[in-house]
């Protein structure tokens, strides 16, 4: 490869890297799976070493991909969170033990799994947890310590501790967690998580850390980054001490001085895969003395006593031989691909979702194929593509009339999706009072998806309005249904009532309207007749709100059903209270804020708190509506598009003075 050759791809990969790095870091929405980003930034790594002059400084090669988010306060960590260096064949990792053993011959190694995960700093003074930080980019992260607090397997408290403690480890969630989240994002329509690693950390990076303990977190500990108080000389003895102290660590690692051994583990790790109950994607070798690791030192952006291999994602071929559709709460049709089973990271799979026409055509894929399937982030099963054609294949076309209840199905300009037009469409019906009464909208503890499609098998409810006829007397004679359990939940009902008003907007399942949106909405208009007697352009004026979200909403209220359904559930007792409206007066009455940087004497907390008070509200990303940049210390982007954009930048002094005048 020439020169110019080179120079173009590099610019290329380096473009490329960084959006996916953004993408994964600070979006946790990757677009593609973690063993194809890696083969990129080896790409980039032997170009750069082929062509070493035209290797930049700020290369993604030289640094961690993320970033310090400005939603959370920085934290700078006195240890360098250091990335490892991937290896992706058995003669990689010979390469590195040989690397290794030409300064210490009498090496020895430990290998462990390597977690799928996100990574934080915990840190204990006097055995008292006091903070907890993301990576970020290795030199600075974010504080998440009240968010690290929900998870349940970190000792929040440990006996007989040093003066001070800081542990590295990776916050993961658990398969069986992620499988229930992404059921409960699919019930809703919502976007799911790609897979459990994206999933933990836009977890963990909620601003509202009741979301994070929703979502079931859990840790694992797997390095002492520093300590006072007591000597540690080996990464095993390390490992043997933080288990001693109670932290959660893993349940295998192995110690030997042979790179053969530790291959034979590393091949022994992966076929665990499947049957673990949390992701790994790779296994690491580490030298065991911290000694020898002091002379091995470190890279720009790896320590040279540490290899991480990386497992390819499983890949099988099947044949294809149905597709299916299903039919979603708000009547759109999902295709199913039905293939003969395969057995994929640990488990048999037989079936994954096709997404839409759109994908179906573009991958030419017809009923017949031999398919390539795989499970994304070894959790759920989806087609890649067509391995080879059937000479009798079948093209498949999107049915006409709903497979639920025979009405006409439409496609509307500009969506993905095919929707079925009838409202009372029995599919639709279960999943709707399936999101009705979930924990996010009402919240009735005990009405659950397989009580409600018997509910609504036997004809005892038919809608949300049913749900708040019910008496103790129709449940308990059903089956696996006693007394106490039909009066607790006639009591789990009847709490419903009180519920905000902003969760029962969520709870009507309108399109394109989420919590957040509904959230807006209410506060915008107070009450449900004003949101009844609100017009398009009204609605549309909120901030955050598009055209689709304004017209969805528009048309929803404007239903005469649906205001038959909401007087309906009124005249039952659900109280749909107003929110009380915030004081006229203030300073900021009707300015909207962003806040950037770490300010002197304010938390942002503190600040979004004082900026309420005085009738003006926050929001996240700077636009032509915002009319204040509240700026401090290492302020980022946002503070560089303000001024492009004209808008007033204030410190903390001129805020409070605006306040204090």
């Amino acid at each position: 490869m020439d020169r110019t050759i080179a120079e173009k791809r590099i610019k290329e990969l380096t473009k490329l890297i960084n959006y996916h790095n953004d993408l994964y870091y600070n979006g946790d929405s990757p677009e593609i799976e973690d063993f194809e980003y890696d083969k990129l930034l080896r790409e980039l790594e032997d170009l750069e070493a082929l062509f070493p002059q035209l290797a930049k400084p700020d290369s993604p090669t030289n640094r961690i991909g993320g970033s310090a988010g400005e939603k959370f306060s920085p934290v700078v960590h006195t240890v360098p969170m250091e990335s490892l260096h991937d290896s992706f064949s058995h003669e990689e990792l010979r390469q590195f033990d040989k690397r290794v053993k030409e300064i210490a011959p009498d090496v020895q190694y430990v290998v462990e799994p390597k977690f799928d995960g996100l990574s934080v700093s915990c840190e204990y003074r006097n055995g008292v947890f006091v903070r907890g930080s993301t990576r970020g980019d290795g030199v600075t992260g974010e504080d998440v310590t009240s968010n690290l607090l929900t998870i349940k397997n970190l000792p929040k408290r440990i006996e007989n501790a040093p003066h001070f403690l800081e542990v590295r480890g990776e916050v993961y969630m658990s398969t069986e967690s992620f499988q229930k989240l992404i059921e409960q994002q699919e019930e809703n329509e919502e976007k799911t998580f790609k897979n459990p690693r994206n999933a933990a950390a836009g977890s963990l990076r909620q601003k509202d850390s009741k979301i994070t303990a929703q979502r079931d977190l859990s840790i694992f500990i797997f390095n002492i980054q520093q300590i006072e108080g007591k000597t540690m000389t080996s990464h095993k003895e390390s490992l043997d001490y933080l288990k001693s102290l109670g932290f959660p660590v893993s349940d295998f690692y192995t110690v030997s001085d042979d790179i053969e051994v530790i291959i034979n583990e590393i091949e022994r790790i992966g076929d665990l895969r499947g049957t673990l109950p949390y992701g790994i994607d790779g296994a690491v070798v580490k030298v065991d003395s911290y000694a020898v690791r002091e002379i091995l030192g470190s890279t720009a952006k790896f320590p040279r006593w540490a290899e991480a291999y990386k497992y390819p994602p499983e890949e099988k071929a099947t044949k294809l031989l149905s597709i299916e559709v299903n039919v979603g709460r708000t009547g759109v049709l999902t295709p199913v691909a039905l293939f003969e089973p395969v057995s994929l990271a640990g488990t048999t799979v037989s079936r994954a979702v096709l997404h839409n026409e759109d994908f179906i055509k573009e991958k030419n894929i017809r009923i017949g194929d031999t398919v390539i399937v795989r499970k994304a982030g070894e959790i759920i099963p989806e087609v890649l593509g067509v391995k080879e054609h059937a000479e009798d294949g079948q093209e498949f076309n999107f049915p006409k009339k709903c497979p639920s209840c025979g009405s006409e199905v439409i496609r509307e300009e500009g969506e993905a999706a095919y929707r079925c037009t009838n409202t009372g469409c029995p599919a639709q019906l279960i999943r709707h009072l399936i999101h009705f009464v979930s924990r996010d909208a009402m919240d009735i503890e005990g009405l659950g998806p397989s009580l409600l499609h018997r509910l609504a098998d036997e004809k005892i409810i038919s809608s949300p309005v049913d749900i708040y006829k019910l008496k103790a007397e129709d449940l308990s004679s059903m089956e696996r249904m006693g007394d106490k359990s039909a009066s607790n939940l006639i009591g789990a009902i009847e709490k419903s009532k009180t519920r905000e008003i902003h969760r029962i907007v969520y709870a009507l399942g309108i399109r394109h309207i989420g919590q957040k949106a509904a959230k807006l909405l209410c506060e915008k208009f107070l009450s449900i007749e004003n949101i009844l007697n609100a017009s398009e352009e009204d609605i549309a004026g909120i901030d955050g709100y598009g055209d689709i979200m304004a017209k969805s909403v528009s048309e929803y209220f404007s239903l005469p059903e649906t205001r038959k359904l909401l007087q309906d559930l009124k005249d039952l007792g659900v109280e749909m209270a107003p929110i009380e409206k915030k004081s006229e007066g203030g300073v900021f009455m009707g300015k909207i804020f962003v806040l950037t940087g770490t300010l002197p004497t304010l938390k942002r907390a503190e600040a979004t708190a004082m900026i309420e008070a005085q009738g003006g509200k926050t929001s996240s990303s700077v636009s032509k509506k915002t009319d204040y940049v509240l700026a401090g210390e290492e302020a980022g982007s946002k503070l560089v598009k303000a001024q492009s954009l004209g808008i007033t930048v204030l410190t903390e002094d001129e805020f409070l003075n605006m306040i204090n005048n």
